[in-house]
């Protein structure tokens, strides 16, 4: 299913640093229509279920609104959550276009098509050769939340056993419509949420994911409330997982 470019597969939080980490494995899919995704893999167990880290839109836009010629994410939260993860199974999974610009990567890929089904499809294919038959927990960060709820309502096949989003992007039209920001008209869009049990993480003073929004979004039942934190200052902590 995909052919292992670059695979140095150390143990989950190596030294950070800017742009392609060696404990990364890079995953390129056979299927020219898709994208090589950046993986950090930890796996010791044949049948627990694997924890997936889904990694956030990251760097899409400068600091005057212009789109980013790189998506990387300056930020290591997600991978740092991962590495505090004590499961026997844990991965990161970067998006398309960050850490590694595949030939076919365009700024619509982390723009108005960051939600795809290119893709989408890519970070599912990623899941499944890392999970194999295992169940699977998705976490996905802010716009990461979108792209893992879309895996559960387009790939039924992969055993998703508990989804948990964080500062969650969960409906990116009324989020646009927020900000009055211009639509991500080639992006597909989670217009309900899927049918799997699920926890909900959203920061007190989130000012890019709006409480009032995530509000509308989620019962109160499944919500979370991380106190005295904002969208960039969420501190790595211990997620409700039922496995």
């Amino acid at each position: 299913m995909w052919r292992l470019i670059f695979a140095f597969l150390f143990v989950l939080g190596g030294c950070a640093g800017s742009g392609l980490r060696d404990d990364m494995t890079i995953l390129t899919p056979n299927d020219t229509a898709l994208y090589s995704v950046a993986t950090i893999q930890k796996i010791t167990d044949d049948t627990a279920p694997v924890h997936i880290y889904i990694e956030g839109d990251g760097r899409a836009f400068d600091s005057r609104g212009h789109a980013t010629a790189d998506p990387t994410p300056r930020s290591r939260f997600m991978q740092r959550m991962a590495a505090a993860d004590t499961s026997p199974n844990v991965a990161y999974i970067a998006r398309p276009c960050q850490f590694v610009m595949d030939d076919k990567c365009t700024k619509t890929d982390w723009t108005d098509g960051r939600f795809s089904k290119a893709m989408v499809d890519s970070v599912a294919v990623a899941v499944k050769t890392i999970a194999g038959t295992r169940p699977v927990v998705l976490v996905g960060f802010s716009g990461g939340a979108m792209i893992s709820g879309l895996i559960i309502q387009n790939h039924s096949d992969i055993k998703v056993k508990q989804w948990i989003t964080i500062a969650g992007v969960l409906n990116h039209t009324e989020w646009t419509q927020y900000f009055n920001d211009s639509p991500l008209v080639n992006s597909l869009n989670l217009n309900t949420l899927p049918h799997v049990p699920s926890v909900h993480y959203i920061a007190e003073y989130d000012k890019i994911v709006p409480n009032t929004l995530s509000r509308k979004w989620l019962s109160d039942s499944k919500m979370i409330v991380i106190l005295n934190a904002d969208h960039n200052t969420i501190p790595i902590m211990k997620l409700n997982f039922t496995d």
